[in-house]
C-alpha cells in the first residue's frame, strides 16, 4: 500500500484521458501529471471501432504532436450524402449532400481507428514525462481543502490537487463524487462492425436514415467502412448472435449493391444508446471529461469531437490559472471551464435527441416533413456551410486555442 502525490491525476485511459493529460502537461511542464487506467493491460489494442474526428479535433491533436503518427492511417471525409427510406424501398433518393472541405486542403473530418489515435497519445504521454498507472478500478474518492485522494481496489491512494474523471459514459469517479446525472434511454443499440466491400468509398460517408435509426456508413483507408447500425434493442441484439449468413444477408440489404461485395472484418459488438447529461461538469478538486459528463446519440457523429472540447477548454482554464499562481483545484477556477463547456454541451444533447427522434420512426406525415426540410437545405449553400462549419467544430476567437490550431 503506498500514498504517491501529484498535480492533476486523471481517470481514464482513453483518448479524452490520455489527451487531457497531454495537453496538461505540454503547456505546463512544471505540473506532475499521472493518468490512473483501469481496463486490463493492453485491451485497449482489440478495440476495433474507429472514429470521425472533425477538423478542430484534429488542430488539437496537430498541437499536441501525434496528428503526423495518425495521419498515415486516417482516412479524409470526402463528401457526405443523407438519404430517408425504408429498407424494402427499390430506390433511395439521396436529399441532402455536402462537400467535405472547411478550407481547401482541409476536409471537415476523418475517419481514423481507435485502436491508432490511442496507440499515438499513449507513446506521447510516456514521452514528455505523463505517468501511467495501470491500476485496479478505484475503490474511493475523498476530497477535503487541500487535496482529492483516489483510493484503487487494490489499496494504493494517489492524491492531487485536482482529479479529472474520463471514465466513460458509466463513470465510477462521477458517482464516487455524488455528481447526478440527467439519462433518456431510447430503446436503441448501435452495431458497431467494419466490412471490406469490393469498390473504392472515394471517401465518401453515408447516413441513411431507416425507421428503426440511422445506418451510417464511414469510409476507412483502403476498400473498407465502418458502420454505425441503429436497430431497436432486441433487435440488434440478435442480429449480433445471428450467424455470419444471417448477419451478412440483412446488412446488405441496408448496405446496397453499390460498393460491390461485402465481407464482414473482425468482430461484431452492440452498444446501448441514449442520452446522459452531468448536472455539475466540477465540484471542488474535481472535473468531469468526455462521456463521463456526456454520451449523446451518435446520429451527429460529434460524441469524440465533444470530448476533445472538453480537453481543450478545461486544458486552457487550468493551465492558464496555474501560470497566474491560482489554485489549479479550486471552484472558482473550474467553474470557467465548466460555464464554457455547459451550454455547448446542452445544444449538441439537445440536437442530437431531436433528431433521434425525428428519424427513428416510420410516420408518414413526418417523414414528408423531414424530407421536405432536408431537400430544403440541400438547396440552400450558405445553411449547408454553417452546418459543416458546426461539424468541423472550430470555434470562434472566443473558443479554446487548441481547436483552432494554436497553443495555449
Amino acid at each position: 500500500m503506498t500514498k504517491q502525490t501529484m498535480d492533476i491525476l486523471v481517470c481514464g485511459g482513453g483518448y479524452v484521458g490520455l489527451s487531457a493529460a497531454v495537453a496538461l502537461k505540454l503547456a505546463g511542464p512544471s505540473l506532475e501529471i499521472a493518468v490512473i487506467d483501469a481496463a486490463p493491460p493492453e485491451v485497449w489494442r482489440k478495440d476495433q471501432r474507429a472514429s470521425a474526428v472533425a477538423a478542430g479535433a484534429r488542430r488539437l491533436l496537430s498541437q499536441l504532436g501525434v496528428w503526423n503518427e495518425i495521419e498515415a492511417e486516417a482516412q479524409p471525409i470526402n463528401e457526405m450524402i443523407v438519404t430517408d427510406s425504408r429498407t424494402s424501398d427499390p430506390v433511395r433518393p439521396v436529399f441532402l449532400t455536402f462537400g467535405g472541405e472547411i478550407e481547401d486542403g482541409e476536409p471537415f473530418a476523418h475517419m481514423v481507428a481507435n485502436v491508432t489515435m490511442v496507440g499515438a497519445l499513449r507513446r506521447k504521454a510516456e514521452e514528455i514525462g505523463v505517468r501511467i498507472h495501470q491500476s485496479t478500478p478505484a475503490s474511493g474518492l475523498e476530497i477535503d481543502e487541500h487535496e482529492a485522494r483516489v483510493e484503487t481496489a487494490g489499496g494504493d491512494t494517489l492524491a492531487a490537487r485536482l482529479v479529472v474523471a474520463a471514465d466513460g459514459v458509466k463513470s465510477r469517479m462521477r458517482d464516487m463524487a455524488g455528481i447526478k446525472t440527467q439519462h433518456w434511454d431510447y430503446g436503441q443499440s448501435g452495431i458497431v462492425t467494419t466490412v471490406a466491400h469490393e469498390r473504392p468509398h472515394h471517401g465518401r460517408a453515408e447516413e441513411h436514415f431507416m425507421p428503426s435509426g440511422p445506418f451510417a456508413i464511414l469510409p476507412l483507408s483502403g476498400n473498407r467502412s465502418s458502420l454505425v447500425w441503429t436497430e431497436r434493442t432486441a433487435d440488434a441484439e440478435r442480429l449480433v448472435n445471428e450467424d455470419d449468413f444471417i448477419f451478412e444477408a440483412e446488412l446488405e440489404r441496408r448496405f446496397g449493391h453499390h460498393l460491390g461485395e461485402l465481407r464482414v472484418e473482425g468482430g461484431r459488438r452492440a452498444f446501448p444508446l441514449g442520452l446522459t447529461l452531468a448536472r455539475d461538469f466540477v465540484k471542488p478538486r474535481f472535473a468531469l471529461a468526455g462521456d463521463a459528463a456526456h454520451g449523446i446519440h451518435p446520429i451527429a457523429g460529434q460524441g469524440l469531437n465533444l470530448g476533445f472540447r472538453d480537453v481543450a477548454a478545461l486544458a486552457e482554464t487550468v493551465v492558464e490559472a496555474n501560470r497566474l499562481g491560482l489554485d489549479i483545484g479550486s471552484l472558482a477556477v473550474l467553474e470557467r471551464y465548466q460555464t464554457w463547456r455547459r451550454f455547448d454541451t446542452v445544444r449538441m444533447g439537445v440536437t442530437s435527441d431531436l433528431l433521434t427522434r425525428m428519424f427513428s420512426n416510420d410516420f408518414t406525415p413526418l417523414r414528408m416533413v423531414r424530407d421536405f426540410g432536408l431537400s430544403l437545405v440541400d438547396r440552400m449553400p450558405g445553411m449547408k456551410r454553417y452546418f459543416i462549419g458546426q461539424a468541423a467544430g472550430i470555434p470562434d476567437a472566443s473558443g479554446p486555442r487548441l481547436l483552432r490550431g494554436e497553443s495555449i
